[in-house]
């Protein structure tokens, strides 16, 4: 039973959940699904596709992350930069009928299911790893960037495409003369206003004696609002009459249960783009579901939260949505609400599917602009240009692989942008660790510490030279150690002993090994001893289950000054 609860999370929450943790959870899902209706709506027009499709990709996978999750409060939906990813995946197809773009967006949500699916059961999640938060940062900013671009055409009432900057500026530029005046009031007044109520409400509501936490919440239901106002000003004025974009006509029933019927090639089209929504998704999401459990000291599990996202998405795939994950503006709001379970998010479904029923027939009316205002809105919020400065100033290789990121992803788009950040992450992580940062130590006087001899005022040996590793040693770096301590003992003539110290050794691999092996022999032959001190254990285990130590023409010592002790007793005694 205890393995099943490990897979299937809700059997844990379940047995404790009790009437107040319902009302708690229920009061949640409502100030969620308020949230989440114009949410769904807006990022389904970002992903270039009809507006229910927004509303079916957050039902079902509510339900299935709400099973598998191990975040409390984490709401799981359509978020802004996955569905840039998924426009931008479905537009490289060439599809032009709606019909195919639904079925090639259902078909991207299974295939990133099935990948999450895949890492979380073999333990994978560490892959994640490789995309540093610089990189992270980087990448999303641009997609803000490149997102609020995208939505000007809807803002201006203009035909204008393209998945990158230079695509997006000629075509605003391109049909700048077919603004359409209903819709720029529309969109300016409703970006106007949700601009104001994301700074401006939740100070005027504590002045007016409002609770912070009330306060805090009220202000996120602006676009509700900017929602219900433009759609009636829609209705009453018939500005659909007058140019003005409409949602129109959005089906009020709930979705079938169904698997993309597309050819081969275009499932395997997809599996890159799906391969990296599912990385993108998941770092996205279980950082904020880490950001939230912590301030609960509670905990998750990453591996876990891959399965339950693959679940979610699969849900998406095969009841007509696109690939979905959890949402950092949603998710606050839930964890605020008071959800305590993930109970909450299968209520908000219930929400979403009710007004799916009931609701969409109002939706008609309203305006495409009022949707990209709300879109604008919330990705300027992930616009953070000071990454480039941070990092500028910190680690000049962390500001190329950012500054490389947000220049791929504006220029050539968002799939390039985060390939080029993963790959110059990892090159630069592979040039830092092929040479290794080797500082000479001697000893503090009157201590029993040994520091780098550039930064402190040490006692050192003529005969004896202590070289620390700052680096565990493997096949990309093994020859530069080789080179590096040949090379300082060429230009010791006095020379007798070299101690390698170890301490931040972590691991050496075969390659390493066998440049050790050289390099003991080299030292031999010019009558210098080779030693080791501070060898962590795991490191000492492998090494003993080679002929390193019995070749090894010094010895090894538990600790740096121990060897070098010794090493100047023996020397004396001689």
């Amino acid at each position: 039973m205890r393995g099943l609860r490990k897979y299937l999370p809700i059997l844990e929450w379940g047995k404790q959940y009790n009437r107040d943790t319902l009302t708690s959870d229920l009061v949640a899902a409502c100030i969620v699904t308020i949230m989440l209706i114009p949410q769904s709506l807006a990022y389904a027009l970002l992903a270039g596709l009809p507006a229910e499709a927004g509303l079916y990709a957050s039902l079902l996978p509510l339900v299935a992350y709400g099973i598998f999750g191990t975040s409390r409060t984490l709401a799981v939906g359509p978020v802004a930069v996955v569905s840039l990813m998924t426009a931008a995946a479905i537009g490289s197809l060439g599809f032009s009928d709606l019909t195919d773009k639904l079925l090639a967006a259902a078909c991207l949500a299974l295939l990133s299911g099935g990948f999450l699916m895949i890492l979380g059961v073999l333990r994978l999640g560490f892959l994640a790893n490789f995309l540093s938060h610089p990189v992270i940062a980087g990448f999303i900013t641009a997609s803000g960037i490149i997102i609020a671009l995208s939505q000007l055409k809807h803002i201006f009432g203009i035909k204008a495409s393209g998945d990158n900057l230079i695509h997006l500026l000629h075509g605003l530029l391109s049909n700048i003369g077919e603004i359409n005046v209903p819709t720029v009031i529309i969109g300016v007044a409703a970006t106007t206003f949700l601009f104001w109520v994301r700074k401006g409400l939740q100070p005027l509501l504590l002045k007016l004696g409002m609770s912070k936490r009330y306060a805090d919440l009220a202000s996120k239901t602006g676009p509700v609002f900017a929602v219900v106002v433009t759609t009636l000003a829609a209705y009453l004025l018939d500005l659909g009459s007058q140019g003005v974009a409409l949602v129109g006509d959005v089906p009020s029933q709930l979705p079938g249960f169904s698997i993309p019927n597309i050819s081969m090639d275009f499932w395997l089209a997809l599996a890159g783009p799906a391969a990296l929504i599912s990385i993108i998704g998941f770092v996205e999401s279980v950082s904020v579901a880490q950001t939230l459990a912590a301030k609960r000291r509670q905990r998750i599990d990453p591996n876990q939260e891959l399965i339950a996202l693959g679940a979610a998405n699969i849900a998406a795939g095969s009841t007509q949505g696109f690939p979905v994950t959890g949402g950092f503006s949603r998710s606050v709001v839930n964890f605020d609400a008071g959800a305590e379970t993930p109970a909450a998010g299968m209520f908000t479904a219930v929400g979403i599917a009710l007004a799916t029923l009931l609701l969409t027939p109002l939706l008609a009316y309203l305006p495409k602009a009022t949707l990209a205002a709300t879109i604008i809105v919330a990705v300027l919020s992930l616009v953070d240009l000071s990454i480039l400065g941070k990092t500028w100033r910190y680690s000049k290789a962390d500001f190329i692989a950012v500054s490389a990121t947000i220049i791929v992803t504006l220029t050539m788009g968002v799939e390039l942008g985060v390939s080029a950040g993963v790959l110059l992450s990892i090159i630069i992580f592979l040039l830092k660790t092929s040479r290794p940062h080797m500082a000479i130590v001697g000893q503090v006087e009157g201590t029993e510490h040994y520091r780098n001899v550039e930064r402190h005022q040490v006692i050192t040996h003529p005969n004896i030279l202590s070289v620390r590793i700052d680096e565990s040693l493997y096949f990309a770096n093994a020859h530069y150690l080789e080179d590096q301590i040949d090379s300082m003992a060429a230009e010791r003539p006095s020379l007798r002993h070299v101690v390698l110290m170890c301490t931040a050794v972590n691991a050496i691999d075969m390659s390493a090994l066998e440049s050790l092996e050289a390099l003991n022999r080299r030292l031999t032959d010019r009558g210098i001893k080779l030693h080791m001190s501070e060898v962590k254990g795991p490191v000492m285990d492998n090494l003993k289950h080679s002929s390193f130590l019995q070749h090894l023409s010094g010895n090894v010592y538990l600790s740096q000054h121990r060897a070098v002790s010794d090493l100047m007793e023996h020397d004396y005694c001689i």
